[in-house]
């Protein structure tokens, strides 16, 4: 996109609210920026109770890698819940800034303050924090905390400090408040990484920095910004690898031209005006990707904000490259003259990412890459600027666990993470090889590139006792973990008693002890074994992965949903066994498998006839749409897809696998449980994955993916494909609006399918489909249809008489409908 550039040099932004407190101060005073604070007793205007339930306190010593005396060195004490009032305009963002020291005050040890900052508009800032904690987990004397907050039509922001309330007193604590009028730098939308047509409106959201740096520059005190008092770091320590390319400086002397669509503060002059690029050698640059990593807090969504201003160079396809957010595409073929039209023009892209809660999903990777398929005149890549901000989640939250303290961080300095370097490179370079291809082909590898991802930080978190040490600034890399903990043995009693308790010496026994010849399957939980139990009743056993440090919420989910729920259409618990730290569900076994296994005739299951196929959707819907309207509340199945739907030897279709099943919302103002995004990729419903906002019709938009996946027989997801045939969602979209879906029916029921029946059974799994949950049918409804369905199928094949699980010619089962599809030859779709 061409960007029409005008001259002119930066502008300073003049903010209308500018509020710097140095707490617990009784003087104002300049920091080493030049910066003026004020002390927070001036006329008690702050402090919602006029500082009488606090307490002014020095610091009892100095730590020399303070920037500043001010406002480091006092500090307001809280031993009560107590707000700051800030009057604000309520037509602009506003920066908030929380300035914290961790040292002994009044005689109070630093690990005796752990507290909670929270907003008056229900907005959770940090949560049982602890400064002391999170400055020793990162080898750093202070701690600053940026936060953009949206506008405020009441013109004011409380900002209350809770004591976290232990048997040992605590308190609460605060060195310094920045409250500032800041630009609508955050215009948004932001493009969701790996879904091309979805994007995250951040305009109106809270954010905090993460980080913020000068890529191929220095330090940038606040200040040097553009009236907006950001710091901006350089990101040498967080380039990954020894290959950590070139820097480039075009000198005070270069013109920079702010386009008239950015704004001319987005960044000041001196990002712009430096880059980090690959190198001059086109060969070792095809060979590997200029990679950032920095540690994040998972469970979260994050806009990558990179800033580019071409320097050297002012034609199209002189440099083009490709960037990765995660090891997924973000973007390919990036050509910054393409953007700007001109050197010397700045311009941002900004891409959004969900980081959710897996093992190695606490490190956000960014990486260049030269473009191959342009074939540019240099393969080669820059950057110039590199922003993270977090967004809050649904609940209204940003705050995250302490990260753990580092344990061996001397070994770590002393040349522990030089041993690593060589194999970084390595890996390095042969993720690059692979990341070099389209950006069809870069989406198959991204789950080579995670593995790669997870195995290197496990080994380095093994060196370095598993920290990294960082250099000293206000936002280094995070170091989060929220781990899951094994099974103690004593589920909650209202568990317990549902079902059957097996012994672990009983689950041995009826596996043969987990003999490898008896596994029918591997999931996310762990391994699936045939069994007998009570001598001759056949039985499936899940077992989940001993060396696994997950799966406890979803083992105890599964047995209290199944215990509760019976359905000829849902899979049937039989018990469980928790011994030893073992968790291990027995179930009915399913005679003829998952319905995947049909549709790819794996492990010599035969391929279904179409009728077969029908009969199985029309089966899960009834037990889809039991589980949302049959049971005392709203049940959301949240992982509804092929290898969910089992088949027994009756060839009933059996939903399973509740484990990430939840309730859905008991209010009648409320239509949506609101969640961390979880399910499996290419039938997760794009409308919750957006918005974390999860309501049944997520698993109507799951169903319609099985309803095409039926069809077509071919996976939900498969990057080996042509960048339009990646998505099985959205290619059989397409199709079907172009009209050439029968040309992609599988071949093998191709010409069983009454062409009325196509019609109705499409039309249903489009509507499934729908971008908004709003605009898609109930499953009642697609209950409904698909019957239609099946009843024109039984008209056109002139009613064969043919009975249920009868096997055709070919060795296909064919099945006829049940009496109770009904009769009506009207839609009800809507």
């Amino acid at each position: 996109m061409a960007v029409a550039a005008v001259t002119a040099d930066a502008k300073a932004y003049a903010p209308v609210d500018s509020i710097l407190l140095n707490c617990g101060s009784t003087a104002d005073g300049l920091d080493g920026d030049g910066r003026k604070w004020l002390a927070d007793t001036n006329n008690n205007q702050w402090l919602g109770d006029a500082g009488k339930s606090s307490l002014m306190a020095a610091a009892d010593e100095l730590d020399s890698s303070l920037p500043s005396t001010i406002p480091y060195m006092t500090a307001r004490i809280f031993t009560v819940e107590t707000a700051y009032n800030f009057t604000v305009n309520p037509k602009d963002r506003h920066w908030l800034r929380l300035h914290f020291y961790p040292s002994y005050y009044n005689g109070i040890a630093p690990e005796d303050f752990r507290f909670t900052v929270s907003t008056s508009t229900g907005l959770t800032l940090l949560r049982n924090y602890s400064v002391w904690v999170s400055t020793k987990a990162r080898t750093q004397g202070y701690i600053d905390r940026e936060f953009s907050l949206p506008r405020t039509p009441a013109g004011f922001v409380t900002l209350t400090f809770t004591p976290t309330p232990m048997s040992n007193v605590t308190y609460a604590f605060i060195n310094g408040i920045e409250v500032s009028s800041m630009p609508d730098i955050f215009d948004g939308p932001a493009t969701m990484v790996g879904f091309a047509d979805q994007t995250v409106d951040f305009a109106a959201a809270n954010l905090q920095t993460m980080y913020r740096f000068n890529v191929g520059g220095g330090y940038i005190p606040p200040s040097n910004d553009t009236g907006l008092a950001r710091a901006w770091f350089d990101d040498t320590p967080y380039v990954f690898g020894v290959m950590q390319g070139v820097t480039y400086n075009a000198g005070p002397r270069f013109h920079v031209k702010y386009p008239s669509e950015i704004a001319e503060y987005a960044a000041p002059i001196e990002v712009y005006t430096g880059t980090r690029s690959m190198g001059s050698d086109a060969r070792v640059n095809q060979n590997y990707n200029l990679t950032w990593t920095m540690g994040v807090d998972a469970n979260f969504t994050y806009v990558v904000r990179l800033h580019f201003c071409e320097l050297l160079l002012n034609r199209p396809n002189q440099r083009a490259f490709d960037i990765y957010v995660n090891n997924k595409t973000a973007q390919s073929d990036a050509d910054v003259i393409e953007m700007t039209s001109e050197r010397g023009v700045p311009v941002y892209k900004d891409f959004a990412v969900h980081m959710p809660d897996e093992p190695g999903d606490d490190v956000l990777w960014i990486a260049l890459h030269p473009s191959v398929a342009l074939r540019p005149q240099f393969y080669d890549a820059i950057l110039s600027g590199l922003e993270v901000f977090k967004l809050n989640d649904t609940a209204g939250n940003l705050a995250a666990p302490d990260p753990s303290p580092s344990k061996m961080l001397a070994e770590a300095e002393m040349g522990a993470s030089d041993k690593a370097g060589s194999r970084k490179s390595k890996e390095q370079t042969h993720m690059a090889t692979v990341m070099g291809g389209t950006a069809g082909g870069a989406a198959a590898v991204g789950i080579v590139a995670a593995i790669c991802v997870v195995v290197y930080h496990n080994k380095k978190s093994r060196e370095l006792g598993g920290n990294e040490s960082h250099t000293s600034g206000w936002l280094p890399m995070y170091n989060s973990h929220t781990s899951g903990s094994k099974s103690s043995g004593h589920l909650a009693a209202n568990l317990a008693g549902m079902c059957r308790h097996f012994s672990l010496a009983e689950m041995k026994a009826a596996t043969k002890n987990f003999s490898e010849s008896l596994v029918i399957g591997v999931g996310g939980f762990g391994k699936v074994y045939s069994g007998m139990v009570d001598g001759d009743t056949k039985v499936a056993i899940k077992r989940s992965n001993p060396s696994s440090e997950q799966g406890v919420l979803e083992f105890q989910t599964e047995i209290e949903m199944l215990s509760k729920l019976r359905h000829r259409h849902l899979v049937s618990l039989i018990g469980f066994c928790e011994d030893n730290n073992e968790m291990i569900l027995v179930y009915d076994y399913m005679e003829h498998g998952t319905l995947r296994e049909h549709l790819y005739n794996k492990g010599g299951k035969p391929p279904l006839s179409w009728r077969c196929r029908l009969d199985i959707c029309i089966g899960a819907a009834r037990g889809l749409h039991y589980l949302h309207t049959g049971a005392k509340y709203t049940i959301i199945h949240r992982d509804v897809k092929t290898t969910n739907i089992l088949v027994d030897e009756n060839w009933v279709a059996k939903v399973s696998d509740f484990g990430l099943s939840k309730s859905g919302s008991t209010t009648v103002n409320q239509a949506h449980v609101s969640t961390m995004v979880k399910g499996s990729f290419g039938y997760l419903d794009p409308e919750y994955f957006r918005r974390q906002q999860l309501t049944d019709k997520s698993d109507v938009y799951s169903f319609g993916v099985v309803l095409f996946e039926v069809l077509m027989a071919r996976p939900a997801l498969n990057p080996a494909l042509p960048r339009e045939q990646v998505s099985l969602a959205d290619y059989a979209l397409i199709c079907q609006r172009k009209g050439t879906l029968a040309d992609v029916i599988d071949p093998t029921i191709k010409d069983q399918i009454a062409p009325e029946c196509l019609i109705k059974f499409a039309e249903t799994a489009e509507k499934c489909l729908a971008d908004q949950g709003i605009e898609r049918p109930s499953m009642g409804d697609v209950l409904w249809n698909l019957e239609f369905a099946m009843q024109l199928q039984t008209t056109f094949d002139g009613g064969s008489g043919r009975q249920r699980g009868e096997v055709d010619g070919s060795g296909r089962p064919v099945l006829e409908p049940s009496n109770s599809y009904g009769s009506t030859t009207t839609s009800r779709l809507k």
